[in-house]
C-alpha cells in the first residue's frame, strides 16, 4: 500500500514542487489575454470533478473508517493533497489563459505523470475486480475508475491548444502548404530597427575608441614609413575582427547567457540520471528491497530526463534567436556600410562578395553562436565524467584521461589545418561568385562575342579548385569524426582493460560496466561537439576577419564638403584650390581646382575623355577623397550619373524615388524628359515594373528616367553627367530646350552639365574647360572664342561635325518616342518581349491586366508540399550505385560491431564471480577491443565515403547548373533577377557542398543506432514491444506533421532570401546616386523590410524544430520509463547485466530520435537546394552553341555577303511583328547604314543576324550558308559587333580582349595601336595584365568604349555590325574611330545602325526602315535625290 501511496502522491509533488517557479516565469511573460474557450471550461469542469471526487473520497474515510483512522491518521492525506492539487491544476489553467499561453508543457508532464503513475492501482483494481474481492470497497473502486477516466481525459485534452486567432502553425502547415501571411509577424526586439539600432550605436562607441588608440599611436612618430602603415594597416584589419566580435556580445550578450544559465542545469539533470540508474541496478541485484524504491528510481529517472529535455530546448531556443539576431545585426551593418564606403574602398570589394558577406559569413556566425558554449562546456563536463569514472572505477579513470589527452592534440591539428583549407575555399568561392556577378551583368556581350565557353571554364577552374579545398578538408573531418566516435569505445577499452589487469580482484559487474557506460555516452556529446565547436569558432573568426574588415574600409568623409543651407544670394557651389583623389594615398585626379557657380546658372564641362569631367562632380558631391581645399554646397542636390542607374521597381517609383507624387508636377516632369510616349509603348504605362539595371529600357529611356529622377526632386542644385550623350540628337535638343537650357523648367536652378555637344555650349552661362585634371580655361562661351585658345581651336575643328548632331529622325519632336527595338541591341537588354506594342485591348481587359502586364521579373516561386522523391534519386544518381552500396554496407557493419560489442560487455558484466575473481578476462577484452575498433575503421570509412559521394554530386550538379544558365536566351535573364541565380550559385551550392552529406551521415549513423537500441531493449524485455510500437505510430505522426512544416519554411525562408541579395546589389550599384539624393534612411528601411521579412519565415522554422524536439525527447522518455519499470516488475527474472544494458541504452533513445528527424529535415530541407538548382534545367534554351556533323570552313565567312528571304521577326508569339517579309541581298565589302524612326525595327536586324531572336520565318544566309542551320558558338564567333554599352569584366586587360587566348601579344598591340589605347595601356603599370575591376570601373566610359573598337579590331571578321556607340567619347576621338572603322574594315561588310547621317553618308547603301519593312534602299546619293525619307532625314540634319 505504501507503495500505491508514492505513487499516486509523485505527480503532487512535481506540481507543488514547480508551481511556485512556473508562476514566476508567467509574471515575466504576458502574451495577451485569451478569451475563455470551449476547450477552457471542459478542463475546469474536468479539474474541479477530480477535486470533488478526492472531497468524496475523504468524506467517506471519515464515515466508514473511522475505527482505521485513529490508527493510520496518513489516510486521510492522500485525498487532501489530491484534492489540493486538482483546485492548484484549475488555478494554473486560469492564469495561462490571463497570461496569454495557449498551450502548457507543465501540465502535460503532471497529466502524464498522474496517468502514468496510476497504472499500478489500476491493475491493482482489475484485479480485485476480477477476483470480486472489491464488494466491500466497491465504492472506492468505482471512484477510483471515474478518477482515472477523468485523468486520462485530462491528458488527452492537454494535448491541444487553445485557439487564439489561427491555428497551430504545424497544424496549418500539414493540412496545406503555408504561404508568407500565415506566418506570425516578428516581436519588436527581434526587429531590424530594434537590433541595428542598439548595434549601431555601440559599434560606433568601439570604432571611435580605436581610431583614438591608432590615432594617438601615430602622433608620437612623426614621420611613419610606408612598411610602418602597411604593418598599421594588416593590425588594424585583425583587430576589427574581435572589435566586431566584442560589440555583438556586449549588445547580445545578456540574452545569451540566459540560455548558457539553461545549459547549466541541463548539465545538472544529465549528471544526475547516471547515479539514479546506479541506485536502480543495485535494486535490481538486491531481492530483499521493497518494490516501491524500485518504481520511485524508474520514476525519478523519467522526470530528470524530461527536464533535462526542456532546458536543453530552451538553451537551444535562445542560442537560435541570438544568431538570428546576430545576423539581422550584421547584414544591417553590412548594408550600412555599402552606402558610405569610399571609392577606393569600393573598388577592392565587388558586388559578389559583399553578397558572401551577408549570406555565407553571416551564416558562420549563427553556427557560432550555436556552438560557443561548447568550447569552454565541453571541457568542464568531460572533467566531471572523469570524475565519477574515477568514483567507480579508481585510478583506472586515469587510462581514459589518457585516451581524452591523446585524442585533443589530434583535433586541434586538424582544426587547425581544416581553418586554413576553408579560408582557401572561401577565396576560390568569392572568387567564383564575383565573376557569376559579372557575368549575369554582362551576359549579353557574352552572347554577342560566344564567349561563354571562356567564362564557364574560369568559372569551373574556381570550382575546382574549391572542389579541392572542400575534398581535403572532409578527409581530415573524416579522420575527426572517426576518432571522437571511436572515442566511447577507446575510453571504455582503456579504462576496463587497466581495471582488469592491474589487479584480478577487480570485477566489472553491472553497476560498474553500465553506470560508467551511461557516463562515457554522456562523455560523447561533448567530445563530438567540441572538434565542431572548435571548427565552427576557427570559421567564425575568419568570417569576423572578413566582416571586421570590411567595416573598417574608409568611408567617405562628411567633412570634404561643407553642406548649408539653401541661400538666394551668393554662389551655389564653391571649390577653393580644390585637389581631390580617388583614394587616400592614390595620385590626384583632380589639381588645383577653384570654381564658383553662382545660384541660377547654366555650368557646362567639357573635355576630352579622361580630363576628369566626371570626377569634377563626383569631388561636388563629396565622393573623391579632399588633399586640399574647401568645398561647399548650398541647398539640395539631384544628380544624373553619366551611366544611368535603374532601380527594379515601377517606371513611376523609380522617378518618384520616395517622394509623394504629385500628378501635375509629375505629368510636366514626364513630359519635358520626353517620356509621354514611352508610356504609350509600355505594357501598364508607368506601373510596368522596369527590370534590374534597367533591363527592359533601352539605353536613351535608362537615361531619360534618371533625368525624370532628378527633375522631379525639384532640388536647388543639378548636377548632370552627361546626360543627353545615350540620346539621340533630336531627343537631346528637346530635353535641353524643355528641361536644362536657359528656358527650361530648371532654369532657375543651379546646373552644371558635363558634356560633348558643342550646340548647348553658347546658351551656358560659364564653360569650365578641363585638361588632365585640371581647369585649363573658364568663361562664356564668347570669351573662351575670343582668347583663341585650346577651346577655340577644338570648336572650330568639330563644329563642322556637331551639325549632324541635330538630328537623326524624320520625327517632331512631339512624335518622338524610343522603344526597345531602335536602341535594345546595344542598350542591349534585350526585353523587347515584355515593351513591344500589345494588341488592343478593351477597356475592362486592360484594368484588369494591367498589374500582370506590367510585371516583368519573376519572383523566386517557393515549391509546395513535400519534396518530391525525384530530387533523392537525382541526387543519388549523380553519386552512383558503386559508392552508394560500400555507404550502406559500412553503416550496418558499423553499427554490428557497436551492437558486438555492447552485448559482449553484458555477457562479461554477468559472468558469474569465482573466488573474488572473472575467468579468462583477458581474452574478454582481446575481444572487446577486436570489435571497437573494427567499429572505429568502419566509421572513417562511412564519412569519406559520403563525403566524396556529396563533392561528386555538388560538381555535378553545379556544372549543370552553370551550363544551363549559360544555354539559357536573353528572355530569361530579364525575367529573373540576378539576385535569384547568385542565391542559387552561393547559398545553394555552398548547402549541396555541405549541408546534404552532413546531414545524411549524421541521419543514417543515427537510423542504423536506433535500431541497436531497439533490438537490446527488446532482447531484454520482450514486453517492450508494446511500447515500442505505438511509440513508433505516434513519433511517425509528429514527424510527418514537422518535416510538411518544416520543409515549407525552409521555402519560404530561401525564397525570402533573393530579394536581399538583389537589393544589396542595387543599391552597391546605385550607391553614389543615392548619397546625392540623400535617400539612405529609405533605402536602409527597404533593406530592414526584407531582412525582416526573411526572419519571419526563419523565426517559426527554429521554433517548429523546438517542438519536434520536446515532443520527440518525450517519446523517448517514456521509452526509458517502460524499459525501467518493465525490468523493476520482472526483477526476479533479468539478470542486472541485461537490464543496465537495456536501461543505458535506452537513455540513449531521447537524443537519437531527436537527431534522426532533425538530421532527416535537414536533409530535406537541404535537398531543395537541389530541387532549386535543378529548377533550370526546365526553362527554354537557346539552339545547340555547335552542330554535330555540320562543319564550317575555317575562313567562313570569306566574303561576307548577307541574304535576308522573306525574313520576319516577333519578339514574343501574340506581339506584332518587327520585321516584316525583309529581303535584302548585301554584297561582299559592302558599307551599308541602317536609319529609320524609332521602333521601326533597325536593332531588330542585328538581332536577328547573331541570332539573339530566332527568326519567325525566312531565312538569313551568309556566304550562303542558312544560319539557322550551324550553331550558334560558329556564328557569332565568325561575326562581330561593336555595342552601345561598353562593358568589361574584373581580370586582366588582355582577358578582356581575348579571353580565349587566340592571338599572339604582337596582334593584341596592333589592335590597341589603331584603337587609340596604345599611348595609354603603355603607361600603365602593368600594361596588358592592367588588372580591369569589375565592370571596367578604373577606366572611363569613353576608354571602355575604345577597348571594345580594339575587340572588333582583334576579331578582324568579314561582318561588323555597329551600333553607333560613340556618344560617350569626345568628338575629337569619335573623329578618330570613325577613320580606324574606315581604313580597317575597308574588306570587310558593315552594318551600322547610324544615329548620325554623317557617319553613313559615304557609304554604299543606306536602308531606310519603317514599322518592320524596308521602305527605301539605295545609295546615300540616289536616296537625297529621291527626295524621300531620307532626305528629309537630311534636311533637318544640315546635310541636304
Amino acid at each position: 500500500m505504501s507503495s500505491l501511496r508514492v505513487l499516486v502522491w509523485f505527480p503532487c509533488f512535481y506540481l507543488w514542487l514547480c508551481a511556485p517557479f512556473y508562476f514566476l516565469y508567467l509574471g515575466f511573460h504576458d502574451y495577451g489575454r485569451i478569451s475563455v474557450s470551449s476547450l477552457c471550461v471542459t478542463k475546469t469542469v474536468l479539474g474541479l470533478s477530480l477535486a470533488f471526487f478526492s472531497l468524496l473520497e475523504l468524506v467517506y474515510l471519515l464515515v466508514s473508517r473511522s475505527g482505521e483512522l485513529n490508527n493510520h491518521m496518513v489516510f486521510l492525506l492522500s485525498p487532501v493533497i489530491r484534492s489540493l492539487t486538482m483546485v492548484l491544476t484549475v488555478c494554473v489553467i486560469h492564469l495561462e489563459r490571463m497570461k496569454g499561453c495557449r498551450s502548457s508543457l507543465f501540465l502535460f508532464v503532471f497529466w502524464t505523470l498522474a496517468v502514468v503513475c496510476s497504472l499500478v492501482p489500476l491493475r491493482a483494481n482489475i484485479q480485485a475486480v476480477v477476483g470480486e474481492s472489491c464488494s466491500r470497497d466497491s465504492v472506492r473502486s468505482a471512484a477510483f475508475f471515474t478518477c482515472f477516466s477523468l485523468q486520462l481525459a485530462q491528458l488527452i485534452l492537454s494535448c491541444f491548444a487553445d485557439q487564439h486567432n489561427n491555428l497551430l502553425l504545424v497544424v496549418k502547415g500539414y493540412r496545406s502548404p503555408l504561404k508568407a501571411e500565415d506566418l506570425w509577424s516578428l516581436r519588436k526586439e527581434d526587429t531590424s530597427e530594434k537590433i541595428i539600432g542598439d548595434l549601431e550605436r555601440e559599434w560606433t562607441t568601439q570604432c571611435a575608441k580605436l581610431q583614438q588608440k591608432t590615432g594617438l599611436k601615430g602622433s608620437l612618430g612623426c614621420r611613419i614609413t610606408e612598411q610602418t602603415q602597411l604593418l598599421h594597416k594588416l593590425r588594424q584589419e585583425q583587430s576589427s575582427g574581435f572589435l566586431l566580435l566584442r560589440t555583438l556580445a556586449k549588445t547580445f550578450g545578456p540574452f545569451f547567457l540566459t540560455g548558457t544559465l539553461c545549459l547549466i542545469i541541463h548539465d545538472a539533470f544529465m549528471f544526475s540520471i547516471p547515479q539514479v540508474l546506479s541506485l536502480l541496478l543495485s535494486f535490481v541485484g538486491d531481492k530483499d528491497v521493497p518494490l516501491w524504491k524500485g518504481y520511485l528510481f524508474a520514476f525519478t529517472m523519467f522526470l530528470l530526463s524530461c527536464l533535462q529535455s526542456l532546458f536543453n530546448h530552451q538553451y537551444m531556443y535562445s542560442c537560435f534567436t541570438v544568431g538570428m539576431r546576430v545576423k539581422t545585426a550584421v547584414m544591417g551593418l553590412v548594408y550600412r556600410k555599402a552606402l558610405v564606403i569610399s571609392s577606393a574602398a569600393r573598388r577592392t570589394c565587388t558586388v559578389g562578395e559583399i553578397v558572401n558577406l551577408v549570406s555565407a559569413d553571416t551564416q558562420k556566425l549563427m553556427d557560432f553562436v550555436v556552438y560557443f558554449n561548447a568550447v569552454w562546456l565541453a571541457p568542464i563536463e568531460i572533467g566531471l565524467c572523469l570524475f565519477f569514472l574515477w568514483q567507480r572505477l579508481g585510478p583506472s579513470a586515469l587510462a581514459g584521461i589518457t585516451t581524452v589527452i591523446l585524442i585533443f592534440p589530434l583535433n586541434g591539428l586538424i582544426a587547425k589545418m581544416r581553418s586554413k583549407l576553408q579560408e582557401v575555399q572561401m577565396k576560390y568561392m568569392d572568387g567564383r561568385i564575383k565573376l557569376m556577378t559579372e557575368i549575369l551583368s554582362g551576359i549579353k556581350i557574352l552572347k554577342f562575342y560566344a564567349w561563354e565557353k571562356a567564362f564557364e571554364e574560369r568559372v569551373l577552374g574556381y570550382r575546382e579548385k574549391e572542389l579541392k579545398a572542400l575534398k581535403k578538408s572532409q578527409i581530415l573531418y573524416s579522420i575527426s569524426i572517426a576518432s571522437f566516435n571511436s572515442s566511447t569505445f577507446l575510453i571504455a577499452f582503456a579504462m576496463f582493460g587497466v581495471y582488469v589487469l592491474i589487479d584480478e580482484k577487480n570485477v566489472l559487474d553491472a553497476q560498474k560496466v553500465f553506470v560508467s557506460m551511461a557516463l562515457i555516452n554522456i562523455l560523447k556529446t561533448p567530445l563530438s561537439q567540441l572538434p565542431f565547436a572548435m571548427s565552427t569558432t576557427m570559421q567564425a573568426i575568419v568570417s569576423l576577419k572578413r566582416l571586421g574588415k570590411f567595416l573598417c574600409q574608409d568611408e567617405l568623409k562628411l567633412d570634404s564638403v561643407v553642406r548649408a543651407p539653401f541661400s538666394p544670394d551668393g554662389d551655389s557651389v564653391t571649390i577653393e584650390d580644390g585637389t581631390f583623389s580617388w583614394s587616400r594615398d592614390g595620385p590626384p585626379c583632380l589639381r588645383r581646382i577653384s570654381v564658383k557657380v553662382p545660384r541660377g546658372c547654366l555650368v557646362a564641362v567639357v573635355g576630352h575623355v579622361g580630363s576628369g569631367k566626371s570626377s569634377l562632380l563626383s569631388a561636388m558631391l563629396g565622393e573623391t577623397e579632399k588633399k586640399s581645399g574647401n568645398v561647399t554646397v548650398k541647398g539640395s542636390v539631384a544628380y544624373v550619373p553619366q551611366q544611368a542607374w535603374i532601380q527594379n521597381a515601377t517606371l513611376r517609383e523609380n522617378i518618384v524615388f520616395g517622394q509623394e507624387k504629385k500628378e501635375s508636377w509629375y505629368q510636366t516632369v514626364l513630359e519635358a524628359c520626353a517620356l509621354v510616349r514611352d508610356l504609350n509603348i509600355l505594357p501598364a504605362r508607368d506601373a510596368t515594373e522596369i527590370g534590374e539595371k534597367g533591363l527592359n529600357l533601352s539605353g536613351g529611356q535608362k537615361q531619360r528616367v534618371s533625368l525624370a529622377r532628378a527633375v522631379y526632386r525639384n532640388a536647388d542644385i543639378y548636377l548632370l553627367d552627361d546626360p543627353l550623350s545615350a540620346v539621340d540628337a533630336q531627343v537631346g535638343q528637346h530635353i535641353f530646350d524643355r528641361v536644362i537650357g536657359p528656358k527650361g523648367i530648371l532654369k532657375n536652378k543651379t546646373r552644371v552639365l558635363v558634356t560633348h555637344g558643342l550646340n548647348f555650349l553658347p546658351q551656358a552661362d560659364l564653360i569650365l574647360v578641363m585638361g588632365d585634371g585640371e581647369i585649363t580655361e573658364t568663361g562664356s562661351y564668347i570669351e573662351l572664342l575670343n582668347r583663341r585658345n585650346a577651346f577655340a581651336d577644338f570648336v572650330q575643328t568639330f563644329a563642322g561635325n556637331e551639325r549632324t548632331r541635330k538630328s537623326v529622325s524624320r520625327l517632331s519632336v512631339a512624335d518622338f518616342s524610343i522603344d526597345l527595338s531602335q536602341e535594345q541591341l546595344i542598350s542591349g537588354d534585350m526585353g523587347g518581349a515584355n515593351i513591344q506594342t500589345m494588341e488592343a485591348l478593351s477597356d475592362s481587359e486592360q484594368e484588369q491586366d494591367q498589374e500582370e502586364l506590367g510585371k516583368l521579373t519573376e519572383a523566386d516561386k517557393a515549391h509546395t508540399g513535400r519534396v518530391k522523391l525525384e530530387m533523392y534519386v537525382e541526387y543519388f544518381r549523380t553519386i552512383g550505385l558503386a559508392l552508394i552500396v560500400p555507404i550502406v554496407f559500412l553503416y550496418a557493419f558499423q553499427q554490428a560491431a557497436s551492437l558486438g560489442y555492447n552485448y559482449w560487455l553484458r555477457l562479461w558484466a554477468d559472468d558469474p564471480v569465482i573466488n573474488g575473481t572473472q575467468a579468462d578476462a583477458d581474452v574478454k577484452l582481446a575481444v572487446f577491443g577486436a570489435l571497437g575498433i573494427a567499429q572505429g575503421v568502419a566509421i572513417f570509412g562511412t564519412t569519406v565515403a559520403i563525403s566524396l559521394g556529396g563533392i561528386i554530386a555538388s560538381r555535378h550538379l553545379h556544372m549543370d547548373l552553370l551550363s544551363n544558365v549559360l544555354h539559357s536566351p536573353m528572355a530569361f535573364f530579364e525575367s529573373t533577377p540576378s539576385g535569384n541565380l547568385l542565391n542559387r550559385f552561393s547559398k545553394e551550392v555552398d548547402a549541396i557542398d555541405c549541408m546534404i552529406p552532413d546531414g545524411f551521415k549524421m541521419m543514417l549513423g543515427y537510423v542504423f543506432k536506433l535500431m541497436e537500441v531497439c533490438i537490446i531493449v527488446l532482447i531484454a524485455t520482450p514486453f517492450a514491444g508494446l511500447v515500442i510500437l505505438p511509440l513508433t505510430l505516434f513519433y511517425v505522426f509528429i514527424q510527418s506533421f514537422y518535416v510538411a512544416t518544416s520543409c515549407q519554411l525552409r521555402r519560404l525562408e530561401s525564397v525570402s532570401r533573393s530579394p536581399i541579395y538583389t537589393h544589396f546589389n542595387e543599391t552597391v550599384q546605385g550607391a553614389s546616386v543615392i548619397r546625392a539624393f540623400g535617400e539612405q534612411p529609405r533605402f536602409i528601411l527597404q533593406a530592414n523590410g526584407r531582412v525582416d521579412h526573411n526572419q519571419t519565415s526563419y523565426f517559426p522554422r527554429f521554433v517548429a524544430t523546438r517542438w519536434l524536439a520536446v515532443n520527440l525527447e518525450f517519446l523517448g522518455n517514456l521509452l526509458v520509463l517502460a524499459a525501467a519499470i518493465l525490468s523493476v516488475t520482472g526483477k526476479d527474472t533479468l539478470s542486472p547485466g541485461i537490464v543496465g544494458l537495456a536501461v543505458s541504452h535506452s537513455l540513449q533513445v531521447t537524443g537519437i530520435l531527436s537527431w534522426i528527424v532533425r538530421a532527416w529535415t535537414d536533409v530535406e530541407n537541404n535537398i531543395v537546394s537541389v530541387e532549386r538548382v535543378k529548377e533550370y534545367a526546365e526553362t527554354p534554351k537557346e539552339a545547340p552553341w555547335t552542330i554535330e556533323n555540320r562543319s564550317l570552313p575555317s575562313a567562313w565567312p570569306q566574303t561576307g555577303s548577307i541574304e535576308f528571304q522573306q525574313y520576319g521577326l516577333q519578339y514574343r508569339r501574340g506581339l506584332d511583328w518587327a520585321l516584316k517579309e525583309i529581303t535584302l541581298n548585301v554584297q561582299e565589302r559592302e558599307k551599308v547604314g541602317i536609319v529609320g524612326r524609332t521602333g521601326a525595327g533597325k536593332s531588330s536586324l542585328a538581332l536577328g543576324i547573331f541570332r539573339i531572336l530566332e527568326a519567325a520565318k525566312g531565312e538569313i544566309y551568309i556566304d550562303g550558308v542558312n544560319i539557322a542551320q550551324i550553331g550558334l558558338q560558329d556564328l557569332r564567333s565568325r561575326i562581330t559587333i561593336i555595342p552601345q554599352d561598353p562593358i568589361l569584366f574584373s581580370g586582366s586587360l588582355r582577358m578582356n580582349l581575348d579571353p580565349f587566348d587566340g592571338y599572339s601579344d604582337e596582334d593584341v598591340w596592333r589592335a590597341l595601336e589603331l584603337a587609340h589605347l596604345k599611348n595609354f595601356v603603355s603607361g600603365l603599370p602593368d600594361k596588358l595584365n592592367h588588372e580591369c575591376s569589375e565592370g571596367g570601373e578604373n577606366l572611363s566610359l569613353g576608354q571602355r568604349q575604345l577597348v571594345c573598337l580594339a575587340r572588333a579590331l582583334l576579331r578582324k571578321t568579314k561582318i561588323l555590325v555597329l551600333d553607333e556607340a560613340t556618344a560617350a567619347v569626345d568628338l575629337e576621338t569619335d573623329n578618330l574611330i570613325q577613320s580606324t572603322i574606315r581604313t580597317q574594315f575597308e574588306d570587310c561588310t558593315v552594318l551600322t545602325i547610324a544615329h548620325r547621317l554623317n557617319t553613313i553618308m559615304d557609304y554604299t547603301r543606306v536602308i531606310v526602315m519603317d514599322n518592320g519593312y524596308i521602305t527605301e534602299m539605295d545609295s546615300p546619293t540616289n536616296l537625297i535625290a529621291q527626295r524621300g525619307q531620307f532626305y528629309c532625314m537630311c534636311r533637318e540634319a544640315g546635310l541636304a
